[in-house]
Parts: C-alpha cells; sequence; structure tokens
C-alpha cells in the first residue's frame, strides 16, 4: 500500500509564499510523474503542475512564473513553492502521484488528503 501525505498548508496574505511538500510512504513501487491540483470551493479539482521522473514540469497557465514544482527521488517527495499568491489561489492542494506497483508492473493514479491554502486579500 502507498501513501501519499502533504504538508505546507495555511493561511497567507496575497503577495506572500507557501512551500508544500508530498512525500509517499510504502513498499514495492516506484514513483514517476508527480503532480499538484487544486479545489476551490464550488468548483472542479483542476491542474496546477506536475513534474516527470526525471525533471520535465508543465503548469497551468495561471501559476506560470509563480510556481515551481521539483522533487527530491531519493526523499520520494514533490515540493510546490507558490510565491506571489492571489486570493484566487485560495483551495484545497491535492498531490497525485502515478505509481509502478513493481510485483506486478501495474501504473496506478494515487491521490493525498489535500491541503488548505488560504490567501487573504
Amino acid at each position: 500500500q502507498v501513501q501519499l501525505a502533504e504538508s505546507g498548508g495555511g493561511l497567507v496574505q496575497a503577495g506572500g509564499s507557501l512551500r508544500l511538500s508530498c512525500a509517499a510512504s510504502g513498499s514495492n513501487f516506484r514513483l514517476n510523474s508527480m503532480g499538484w491540483y487544486r479545489q476551490a470551493p464550488g468548483k472542479q479539482r483542476e491542474f496546477v503542475a506536475t513534474i516527470t521522473r526525471t525533471g520535465s514540469t508543465d503548469y497551468a497557465d495561471s501559476v506560470k512564473g509563480r510556481f515551481t514544482i521539483s522533487r527530491d527521488n531519493a526523499k520520494n517527495t514533490v515540493y510546490l513553492q507558490m510565491n506571489s499568491l492571489k486570493p484566487d489561489d485560495t483551495a484545497v492542494y491535492y498531490c497525485n502521484a502515478v505509481i509502478t506497483i513493481l510485483f506486478n508492473g501495474n501504473l496506478q493514479p494515487y491521490w493525498g488528503q489535500g491541503t488548505q491554502v488560504t490567501v487573504s486579500s
């Protein structure tokens, strides 16, 4: 069984910064792409950023130039550095990972439980 645990959310004023972390734990797995999604009240979950195992990244247009995704493969952890935060960034942020289960080779998506980010104006 693989689990993703997020941390780093909180309350910040507009213009401020936060850093989210997501650590994968378990056994007999390999992390492939990892990413972040977010869901604001009354809205659908939306893509924020993703990073491949080799470090290629992609971002939603709304966060380009403000957010940076990175990962530490040795620690099975992905990060999201969020700068110049806006009230529109307020949402629950979810970590996502595509994981290879080593004993059968199956690819499976996993989600974290979410962490709240609130940006006040």
